[in-house]
């Protein structure tokens, strides 16, 4: 919906624009820290999108039908804070006093969730673009699926504010490409065309002319010379709100705008102005007030007029939603559970049920069955693949694509764009109503860590299926098998990791992940098939929600504990036979999940992995990284700190150390044993080094 207000320029005007610019310069000058450059420039713009087009409620940031404000240059994160202070939001000026602090509600760059109206965790360039094409992507979905004649109860704008750099990074490219080719209309991007990088000059570096670029995406673009004039700026919006196509909109800018001597140069970009240019840009800027954080009265009031403003808007939209769901009852019930991710009655009813007696299949295939029976019953869970959909088993049958002519599909398609693909998701988790999973390569995680990492930072209930999750997917060799993912991606805070062992703990993990909201969760699933475990009743798999349980106990005394995930699990399950054979009394731990392991209490971990039985080998075919903690200092662990080869999964398993005979012997040598048995003479036996993994060649 545009707005209506045409812009006028007038002195409060140009106060309310100095202002912003003041209180920018003034609380990057208090931290000694922070990007000046950008909010002076910007000023303009923001203040005219604030007050004249951004509807919002500053008394309810959650408003699930106002406009999106992303500001993808969060290194700007004063003029971010600042309009949120003048705005109304929940703010005070001592907040802006305490920029960059510790524990301050102003950090260095935005966060969300730490400061209210701030919508995503900006800073890493061109995220912020990527999380507002899936905010754009989520409110075309639930317009296309709600709305109804007469009742367009989701209608509102992604507004985005990027950077040159933002336009530098690959990620701003995959998701620019992607919006464009599904025409995100109510996407608005502004990119800060001010020609300076942190180390001079875009010329140094940035020749292209990326309007011409957007150009080619399929983007509405175009170019407002002065980022001082209020009138142009208003119609490029005006013309962009009224494009079909996302719209990206050049404003030439003066970075450090107003100061007499930085004004122009990379010197305004990352460091306070000081003290004596402070002053001089205040006079230069005709400011009359010598203190730091001085807001004129008459600036607060006219600013604060947005709260009245917001108010009217909400009570007009609720107006709408109530006779909406008057008429249309089961449509409002729908979107209210979809907003809130309500889980129905019975949604996990048609998970299969799998057992030893059924035929090994792929934990990959188990968990496109598993996510096929969740999606019947969960309408607002959409997602896709990275152009893997048949290998990553994602795709939801019966389901339609969602596309430039129809947003009502389900399966998204987001190309050979990993990047963009995790940025866009954690953009549609923000937005709220969809539940989003994508699917690739577990080595291709790689290509996506930053957009997991802020996932996880923001607390987002993200879902990554990575598939292939091991050397087990043979012949496409070492460019294609994982080995420090795992490891990489246990590292990030807050990440749930998944590796199941067979198809029952698969379904499993899908039925934690759809009940856990405190942060994403990624699956680890294999491409080769694997047996079905036995277990002593079906409910055993649930242990899984544990992180780690006793899957074989031993015949007798323990004596030695295999500890595995994923597909090594089987493969302890085979050795544990061979050991208790010989009379070594041997428990076997399936470990799908250390982050769950590690919240649990410290009676159940020790119950699982007993200090008295120091005895300890672990199993999986990755990195050895960070499984000193589970198996101790006298433990083994049987891991890969090589890179793989190109041949059939069996022989690479094989040739690295995966197989019966290798972890019996590790298991004797662990207990000091020689291989066969006996016990060894001055070997490393119980008391030597753990051992990081396979011989290698």
């Amino acid at each position: 919906m545009a707005s209506t207000t045409l812009p006028r320029r007038t002195v409060l005007d140009e106060l309310c624009i100095n202002t912003i610019r003041t209180l920018s310069m003034d609380a990057v000058q208090r931290a000694n820290a922070g990007h000046p450059g950008t909010p002076m420039a910007l000023a303009p713009l923001a203040y005219l999108l604030w007050t004249n087009h951004l509807r919002h409620n500053p008394a309810d940031p959650g408003w699930i039908d106002r406009d999106r404000f992303v500001l993808s240059a969060g290194h700007a994160s004063m003029l971010l804070y600042s309009l949120l202070f003048l705005a109304g939001y929940d703010l005070t000026i001592e907040d802006l006093e305490n920029f960059r602090q510790w524990e301050s509600r102003t950090p260095g760059h935005p966060e969300y969730g730490m400061t209210p109206g701030v919508e995503t965790t900006t800073g890493p360039l061109g995220q912020g673009i990527a999380n507002a094409v899936g905010m754009a992507l989520a409110e075309a979905r639930l317009a296309a699926l709600f709305n109804r004649p007469g009742h367009e109860i989701i209608d509102h704008f992604t507004y985005v504010i990027c950077s040159d750099g933002d336009l530098m990074e690959g990620v701003a490219s995959e998701a620019a490409s992607l919006a464009g080719h599904l025409r995100l209309g109510k996407l608005i991007c502004f990119w800060d065309d001010n020609s300076i990088t942190i180390e001079g000059d875009t010329n140094l570096a940035f020749t292209e002319n990326p309007l011409k670029r957007f150009d080619a995406y399929g983007w509405h673009t175009r170019h407002v010379d002065d980022g001082n004039d209020l009138d142009a700026l208003d119609a490029a919006i005006r013309e962009a709100q009224a494009d079909p196509r996302p719209s990206m909109i050049g404003v030439r800018t003066v970075i450090g705008y107003g100061s007499p001597n930085k004004a122009g140069s990379e010197a305004a970009h990352g460091s306070p102005l000081g003290v004596e240019e402070v002053r001089l840009t205040k006079e230069n800027l005709g400011w009359e007030w010598t203190e730091p954080f001085h807001v004129p009265d008459e600036v607060l009031e006219a600013m604060r007029r947005q709260q009245s403003r917001g108010e009217v808007l909400q009570r007009e939209w609720s107006e709408r939603w109530g006779r909406y769901a008057a008429e249309h009852p089961q449509a409002a019930e729908e979107l209210t559970d979809a907003l809130e991710r309500r889980l129905p009655e019975g949604w996990d009813e048609e998970i299969p049920r799998f057992g030893p007696g059924d035929k090994p299949i792929a934990t990959r295939a188990a968990s496109g069955l598993v996510l096929n029976a969740i999606a019947r019953r969960v309408p607002w869970l959409i997602g896709g693949s990275a152009d893997l959909a048949g290998s990553n088993n994602t795709l939801l049958e019966g389901e339609k694509s969602f596309g430039p002519s129809d947003r009502t599909g389900r399966n998204l398609h987001f190309g050979v764009r990993e990047h963009a693909m995790g940025s866009l998701m954690n953009g549609m988790c923000l937005h709220g109503g969809v539940r989003p999973y994508g699917g690739t390569f577990l080595i291709f995680s790689d290509y996506m860590r930053p957009a997991v990492r802020l996932s996880a930072l923001m607390e987002q209930p993200t879902i990554f299926v990575f598939t292939h999750d091991s050397v087990g997917l043979g012949e496409d060799g070492p460019t294609h098998q994982p080995i420090e993912q795992l490891a990489a991606l246990r590292a990030i805070p807050g990440l749930v990791d998944l590796r199941p062992a067979d198809p029952a703990e698969t379904a499993e993990a899908w039925r934690f992940i759809m009940q856990y909201r405190d942060g994403p969760a990624f699956l680890a699933l294999t491409r080769q098939a694997v047996p079905h475990l036995d277990r002593e009743q079906p409910a055993r798999a649930e242990a899984l929600w544990k992180g780690a349980y006793v899957l074989a106990e031993s015949e007798g005394d323990t004596e030695v504990i295999l500890i595995a995930s994923g597909s090594e699990v089987a493969l302890a399950v085979e050795a544990r036979e061979r050991l208790q054979a010989d009379g070594i009394g041997t428990r076997v731990v399936s470990m799908p999940s250390w982050v769950l392991f590690e919240r649990q209490s410290e009676g159940y971990r020790k119950k699982v992995l007993p200090d008295s039985v120091r005895a300890r080998v672990s199993i999986e075919a990755a990195s050895p990284m960070g499984w000193h903690r589970w198996v101790g200092e006298r433990g083994e662990i049987i891991g890969i700190s090589r890179f793989g080869e190109s041949a059939p999964a069996k022989r690479i398993f094989h040739e690295l150390g995966f197989s019966v005979d290798n972890v019996v012997a590790r298991a004797r040598l662990v207990l000091g044993m020689s291989p066969n048995g006996e016990p060894e003479v001055g070997g490393e036996g119980a008391a030597g080094p753990a051992r990081l993994g396979v011989d290698e060649r």
